[in-house]
């Protein structure tokens, strides 16, 4: 079992930045790659970014040039760096692991085996 814990959501003025930081704990040696989703009430969930353990990436288009997503294997951490954020960024971060083919799919969005509790991101305009 892998748990999950995110951390650094907020509300912050459009054009602004946030940090999101997640740790993960357990069997974290069987994860394959890690992402970030996030959800907003009444939409489906959206895959915003994935990393593989071997550093490759994958965003959203509409995330694309403003997120980056990065990790430290060393302290089992994954980040998220959001810059010139919109109000349509404001959504509920998850952070998510998988181990399994999922990985190397080409859709940023995946069914993630492990998900964690989420912290929340909202952007003003």
């Amino acid at each position: 079992q892998v748990q999950l814990v995110e951390s650094g959501g907020g509300s912050v003025q459009a054009g602004g930045s946030l940090r999101l930081s997640c740790a993960a704990f357990g069997y974290t040696d069987s994860i394959a790659c890690m992402g970030w989703v996030r959800q907003a009430p009444g939409k489906d969930r959206e895959g915003v970014a994935r990393i593989l353990s071997d550093g490759n990436t994958r965003y959203a288009e509409s995330v694309k040039g403003r997120f980056t997503i990065s990790q430290d294997n060393h302290k089992n951490m994954l980040y998220l760096q959001m810059n010139s954020l919109k109000p349509e960024d404001t959504s509920m971060y998850y952070c998510a692991a998988d181990y399994g083919p999922n990985c190397y799919s080409v859709p940023v969005a995946i069914p993630y085996i492990y998900l964690g509790q989420g912290t929340q991101v909202t952007v003003s305009s």
